[in-house]
């Protein structure tokens, strides 16, 4: 099972890649970039959790790329953008932002998810451990 998330991680994170470029980027690249994602995510991750958390952290990076990447190649075409390349970025800025919060929350959100619990005590032991430091915080302890 870990094998089969590891190759959708993999190619969710290739395919991002390959999108930041608008297909303008050799395969090569994007086989290579892709290696190095999946050799990272091979050593980096011990759960599924982790390995879907740092695929969507990349993917949130990837989309906040993309507008930077779309602004520096039109600006290499001509030195003035017309008012269609200037609704292309807008758009692009747009979605990009909108969509790197979007990847960028959710992976925090399984990073924290994945998170264990205090080394050396019982998972009851640790639930009641942050209780009463919340408690503590609210009577100003």
């Amino acid at each position: 099972m870990r094998f089969l998330n590891l190759a959708l991680g993999t190619l969710v994170a290739a395919v991002g890649f390959w999108l930041i470029w608008g297909g303008t980027v050799s395969p090569v690249l994007v086989v290579g970039w892709a290696l190095i994602v999946g050799l990272f995510l091979w050593f980096m991750t011990e759960s599924i959790t982790e390995l879907w958390a740092w695929s969507t952290l990349l993917l949130g990076l990837e989309s906040f790329a993309w507008p930077l990447v779309l602004m520096i190649q039109l600006r290499g075409q001509t030195e003035s953008f017309p008012e269609s390349e200037m609704g292309t970025i807008l758009s692009a800025v747009v979605l990009g932002l909108f969509s790197s919060v979007f990847w960028i929350s959710f992976s925090y959100g399984l990073f924290k998810r994945g998170r264990k619990p205090v080394a050396g005590l019982p998972v009851e032991q640790a639930a009641a451990v942050s209780i009463s430091r919340a408690n503590k915080k609210k009577k100003g302890i």
